[in-house]
């Protein structure tokens, strides 16, 4: 890991450590997520190959199946009928 040495505007620094805390990170790696997405990379659990590869199975499982429609407009219809 590289260290570097970068000047903040205090006020950014105390919102910066307050989100850190809060998502109980260090200050170097929310600086670093932010950072990585600010230049379109992925973060989080989905950024990770085997996560990733999961994913793909879980896809590989319901590719032949047909598009029959939005879920979430059957969950609806369903609620809505009782």
């Amino acid at each position: 890991m590289t260290k570097v040495l970068i000047s903040l505007d205090p006020k950014l620094l105390e919102r910066l450590d307050e989100e850190a805390a809060q998502r109980r990170l260090s200050r170097s790696a929310l600086i670093a997520e932010l950072a990585l997405r600010g230049l379109g990379d992925q973060v989080g659990p989905g950024a990770r190959p085997d996560v990733q590869d999961a994913l793909r199975q879980i896809d590989a499982l319901f590719e032949d199946l047909p598009d029959t429609g939005d879920s979430t407009e059957w969950i609806r219809a369903e609620r809505d009928a009782h």
